[in-house]
């Protein structure tokens, strides 16, 4: 994971934290939403760290226009040159790669958003009743400028729970912003070596999941779940004051996650109360 960072450092300046948190949402199979006005270095982001990873990497340019089967793929008729027979063939859509950045998913239709939406939930396609299983790793990296921000089309509340991770992508501090601009307005040209390939981050997801944890963290965990929830007769009163829906049990599970994720990282062997405490807020 070091080497990984020292990598994606070459390129991004500072966002430390958003990079652990990418880097654990990875491991830990889930996806990330990533949130911030245009001009953060979203997209740099992602393609950057699908360039330190060893992996077919696809991006997808969400428009108002778009079409489900622009994302899935398609099927054609092709004609046998020898038997002059036609068939359907399909062709795969840039769903099928390893990492896949969704641009600006808050702009493109609901229907289109669930074609995306929908694989990330079963890792598979199906187009005219055939299923075609997606690669795997399979990690969907999505930028959402603020729905603030005209001519954009919000992600319901049942898509937004696929996501592991909501990150808020901030202004750089005055110092980083000056580094930002000394690199990119130069001739500096970063070199960007592989790290990790498809096999090796499969083996890690599998070790994540072997990773005891704890019956107090695990409790803590659905504590914090279950105190959003204004139906809980125990919230505070503020969530029942404000909240009309609180997390559900993704939440929890994610939480779990994404503390095993974050203990094996740093060679530790199992996850504490403190690394569900730095996992709620994103």
């Amino acid at each position: 994971v070091k080497k990984v960072k020292s990598e994606i450092a070459k390129v991004i300046v500072g966002q430390d934290d958003i990079i652990d948190q990418l880097l654990i949402s990875l491991f830990s199979r889930g996806h990330c939403l990533l949130v911030g006005v245009p001009g953060l270095a979203k997209t740099l982001l992602i393609k950057t760290v699908s360039e330190v990873l060893d992996l077919k990497f696809s991006r997808i340019q969400f428009t108002p226009d778009l079409m489900p089967s622009d994302i899935t793929g398609t099927e054609i008729i092709e004609e046998d040159a020898v038997s002059k027979k036609r068939n359907f063939k399909f062709i795969s859509g840039p769903i099928f790669a390893n990492i896949i950045l969704a641009d600006e998913i808050n702009r493109t239709p609901p229907k289109t958003q669930a074609a995306l939406l929908e694989a990330m939930q079963e890792n598979k396609v199906t187009a005219a009743g055939v299923t075609y299983q997606l690669p795997q790793p399979f990690f969907v990296l999505a930028t959402q400028n603020p729905i603030e921000q005209e001519g954009t089309y919000p992600l319901p509340e049942a898509q937004l729970d696929r996501f592991m991770y909501n990150l808020w992508l901030d202004y750089p501090s005055f110092k980083e912003e000056i580094r930002i601009v000394e690199t990119t307005t130069s001739e500096y040209k970063a070199n960007l070596n592989k790290v990790l390939n498809a096999n090796e981050i499969l083996e890690f997801q599998e070790l994540v999941r072997k990773v005891p944890v704890a019956d107090n963290v695990v409790e803590f965990a659905v504590k914090i779940a279950n105190m959003t929830r204004p139906s809980n007769g125990n919230s505070p009163q503020f969530i029942k004051d404000w909240i009309t829906w609180g997390a559900g049990p993704r939440a929890s599970q994610y939480m779990i996650l994404s503390s095993k994720t974050r203990a094996v990282t740093q060679g530790r062997f199992t996850p504490n109360i403190d690394d569900v405490k730095i996992a709620m807020l994103p």
